[in-house]
């Protein structure tokens, strides 16, 4: 029981994602409520944390899977300039938001807040309710930024989504 309390980790193929669902409209609410003083209403704060909007990624970076001004140092690096997968994104927020009062959400909020930010981004529109069975479709912008290393598993394709 307790070994299985602590298995909550979401992996990149999404194995590990509990059910639930959460639209982008329900997400903005909960993100004003728990997110907002330290990422900005509309996750472009700086002050706090880095940005969590995309920022410099063309329609090319899009296409490509590689956000090519991560190597610009002049650019300023958003969050989701930098994650590759999105059950990461899920994950994280799992875990460890909010700040403060971490493992507080639940799989519902998770998604929700999820499905807010994505939105943020222009990944989903408005109207977007995202859960275990269409989370793994939406494509990330530097899904394809991370080189593989000697000695590690290489991520399918499919799990980068």
């Amino acid at each position: 029981e307790e070994v299985s309390a602590w298995d909550i980790d979401v992996r990149p193929d999404f194995k590990g994602l509990p059910a639930g669902s959460g639209s982008v409209e329900e997400g903005e609410t909960l993100w004003l409520e728990k997110c907002a003083l330290c990422h900005g209403d509309f996750g472009d704060s700086n002050e706090v944390f880095s940005p969590i909007v995309l920022g410099n990624v063309t329609e090319e970076d899009m296409a490509t899977g590689r956000v090519a001004s991560l190597t610009d140092p002049a650019v300023v690096r958003t969050t989701l300039m930098k994650v590759a997968t999105l059950s990461t994104l899920w994950d994280y927020i799992n875990r460890a938001m909010p700040y403060g009062n971490e493992k507080s959400l639940q799989a519902d909020e998770v998604y929700a807040i999820t499905a807010y930010v994505l939105h943020l981004n222009g990944l989903v529109p408005a109207t977007q309710a995202i859960n275990a069975d269409n989370l793994s479709h939406i494509e990330m912008p530097n899904r394809n930024g991370f080189r593989e290393l000697p000695g590690f598993r290489p991520i399918s394709a499919e799990a980068t989504r």
